[in-house]
């Protein structure tokens, strides 16, 4: 017998356009579970604890508050008391082996403390020895110091520069330094540099084309204003990533290699489209169209 939840929960669920095969991919639940979740029949569950956990996560992806739906269907949903006392149990037992853990390192830290001064005490000893012995020995051998003056002296002599070659060393600099016509070429050429450009070529249903021209790399990245649930494909219909984004995650992706990107965006609302720094406005419009599949065609940069 479908119930009040379940009525609730498929209406959502289908109010984001998703089938019963889309939420599985989203929530990793297997699809008869769903389907007990819609109908109201928990007795196809492992057991009440992945009632309450199944339905927690089916609200997050169709975009239900759990804690509110949890409230108002509370004589429906089966709690799980039993299940939290063994829980309890293990908090007390753990604060307790923590307990006597921390007594245990108090007892042991003062003869710690003794121990590491009476080491630092020996190397600081060590330290002030050996500095005894080494001044006894420089002052025992002068010839040595003297040796050591003479040859920072004539480093020192070695390192100043002639004149000439430092004049030399100036001309080369200043020859390996572009003129002003070519400096004046290589700005000319950067002005003459085409800007990348993107633009909306095809647009129909929940489907649009765009056209990436003129850029140097394809770079793409998905931002999650909400939950949405994405997959990108690239031009070999390899899947790339396909999973649920979190408000806040974001994905990376580089296709510079690549000539196209295809997206499925499963709530357009909640998903921003960045294509080598730059957003990418959607032709359709996310709130009258929540899932939408985006083609991104990338025909690299026109030589000059």
């Amino acid at each position: 017998m479908v119930t009040e939840l379940g009525n609730r929960l498929k209406e959502a669920r289908e109010a984001k356009e998703y089938s019963l095969d889309d939420l599985q991919r989203i929530t990793k639940i297997q699809k008869r579970y769903l389907v007990g979740i819609e109908e109201g029949n928990y007795d196809a569950m492992p057991g009440k604890f992945y009632v309450r956990a199944f339905i927690k996560q089916y609200c997050e992806a169709v975009g239900l508050p759990p804690e509110v739906i949890f409230d108002e269907y509370k004589e429906e949903i089966p709690t799980t008391y039993e299940d939290e006392i063994p829980v309890s149990l293990s908090r007390v037992q753990s604060r307790k082996s923590v307990s006597e853990s921390s007594t245990k390192v108090f007892d042991f830290l003062p003869k710690l403390l003794i121990a590491l001064f009476v080491i630092g005490a020996l190397i600081a000893l060590w330290v002030f020895w050996q500095g005894r012995v080494g001044d006894k020995a420089s002052e025992g051998n002068p010839s040595e110091n003297r040796t050591q003056v003479d040859v920072d002296e004539n480093k020192s002599a070695e390192g100043d520069q002639p004149e000439e070659e430092a004049a030399d060393d100036k001309k080369q600099s200043d020859e390996a330094k572009p003129s002003d016509e070519q400096q004046a070429e290589e700005d000319q050429k950067k002005e003459d540099k085409p800007e990348q450009s993107l633009e909306a070529v095809d647009s129909s249903g929940y489907k649009t084309t765009y056209q990436l021209k003129d850029a140097e790399e394809f770079k793409l990245q998905l931002s999650a204003k909400g939950d949405t649930w994405v997959k990108v494909f690239n031009s070999k219909d390899e899947v790339l990533f396909e999973g649920l984004l979190k408000q806040g995650n974001k994905k990376d992706f580089d296709l510079s290699s690549d000539k196209q990107a295809y997206l499925v965006i499963g709530d357009a609302s909640n998903t921003d489209i960045t294509v080598n720094g730059k957003s990418l406005e959607y032709k359709i419009s996310a709130t009258e169209v929540v899932r939408q599949d985006i083609i991104i065609n990338y025909e690299g940069q026109t030589a000059q």
